[in-house]
């Protein structure tokens, strides 16, 4: 029998990454991030991805394309999925590790989205509606819990284009659905910290960061030739610096409304994990502070015997 998954989830700043490679030593695991900018080369300090405290932890999903790429989930399922078996065939235990709550969810339900080809004829006749009119339209085929599938005339396009392909093709909605997927053996940890001390470590860490060299980062990716609006689209730190870099705001307009943003952030993202455990995904919660070995032991307690 395959080892049992560990998923260790929780808001920015709560230390994941530590107790992920702690426990990808202990149980001989290696980790797979689920992150969804982690997957962008260059994009180090603003990501937070901290790769020095991996040492000599694999790891995954993490410098996989480059930044002005628009990576989704679609392609993080695809290659999770991959990244999960191949762990598993080796006989080791997959730790995943990240605060992306649609990607960490999905994952962990089993969901694999089919490739939907591009309809260029609906495509026509869906660009004569406005924003509000497409909204509408996809709200026929579903309930829009995720935002941004409606944020661009683009976006909701693409999201309806998606949901005539699965009425008309059922089985390849069936695969998308949480109803048929078969969910991972996975033993799902929440870290647990205060939203004070988690304030405190945001603002903290992005003073860290900014000192680090966030700015001369983004600058180097423009250099590049990235599209200052690509990386914009990334949002937080890429958003809110990019548009410092450019001249659009200030470096006290940054700094204030970046941390601000982060803070809102961090929210949404314990927002997303509560509700997680409401649609029937367990997290045991373990306190952000507990010691490493106090932590292992919770880990060998709860994981299946």
């Amino acid at each position: 029998m395959a080892e049992q998954a560990i998923a260790i989830v929780g808001p920015t700043a709560c230390g994941k990454t530590r107790r992920a490679v702690e426990a990808a030593r202990a149980f001989n695991g290696e980790i797979i991030s689920a992150d969804s900018r982690q997957v962008y080369r260059m994009m180090d300090l603003g990501t937070g991805k901290d790769l020095e405290e991996y040492g000599d932890v694999p790891y995954h999903l993490i410098d996989i394309c480059d930044p002005g790429y628009k990576y989704n989930l679609h392609l993080y399922l695809r290659d999770f999925t991959n990244a999960y078996s191949d762990i598993q065939e080796r006989g080791r235990r997959p730790v995943i590790c990240g605060g992306s709550g649609m990607y960490v969810e999905n994952a962990l339900k089993g969901i694999r989205l089919p490739d939907v080809p591009e309809n260029k004829e609906l495509r026509e006749e869906l660009q004569k509606f406005s924003l509000q009119e497409l909204a509408d339209i996809l709200r026929t085929y579903k309930t829009l819990h995720n935002i941004t599938d409606i944020d661009t005339k683009a976006r909701a396009i693409r999201a309806i284009e998606i949901q005539d392909y699965y009425a008309r093709n059922p089985e390849a909605a069936a695969s998308a659905s949480a109803q048929t997927a078969v969910p991972l053996d996975c033993l799902v940890v929440g870290i647990d910290i205060s939203r004070e001390l988690r304030r405190d470590r945001i603002s903290q860490r992005l003073r860290q960061r900014l000192d680090q060299g966030m700015v001369e980062e983004i600058k180097s990716i423009l250099d590049s030739g990235v599209d200052p609006e690509s990386l914009i689209y990334y949002g937080l730190e890429y958003k809110f610096v990019t548009q410092y870099v450019i001249g659009r705001i200030s470096r006290a307009e940054m700094e204030h409304d970046l941390e601000i943003a982060i803070h809102q952030f961090a929210k949404r993202q314990m927002t997303w994990f509560r509700g997680m455990e409401n649609r029937g995904v367990p997290i045991h919660w373990i306190r952000h502070d507990v010691s490493e070995q106090e932590f292992l032991k919770f880990l060998t307690d709860n994981l299946r015997k």
